[in-house]
């Protein structure tokens, strides 16, 4: 199956963070599944890292770096993806968040997420 990351499991993965329990570390170890993250994760990763400075600890080129060495490949943003959030319901306003449930849907692909009002949507989602 093939797996879209949220931008939380983008930052996590190359931390191991615990927050992602169980059944996400399943997922994630499991060779007959592919990942994807998203160049919006990336841009979402640097504009916090922008304005919240040393707040914010995550580095978007060392994360992107480490993600394409361990085999995730990225999924660029395009028109087709900004014209499908045109089409979500408004249920989470987050545009980082929204182009990710539209770049799934496009795709054909399931976003892997542990944002509980991310996974309201339907759609191809999954919620760990």
């Amino acid at each position: 199956m093939t797996f879209l990351l949220d931008t939380q499991l983008v930052i996590w993965i190359p931390i191991d963070a615990p927050h992602i329990g169980k059944t996400g570390r399943a997922i994630l170890t499991d060779p007959a599944n592919t990942f994807l993250f998203s160049a919006a994760s990336v841009w979402e990763i640097a504009i916090k890292r922008a304005h919240k400075g040393g707040d914010f600890a995550y580095d978007p080129r060392a994360i992107r770096k480490q993600l394409l060495a361990n085999g995730y490949d990225e999924l660029p943003v395009q028109g087709s993806h900004a014209i499908m959030v045109e089409s979500l319901l408004p249920i989470h306003k987050d545009p980082f968040d929204r182009i990710l449930i539209a770049q799934a849907m496009v795709e054909g692909i399931t976003l892997l997420t542990r944002d509980a009002v991310v996974a309201r949507y339907p759609g191809p989602i999954r919620k760990i």
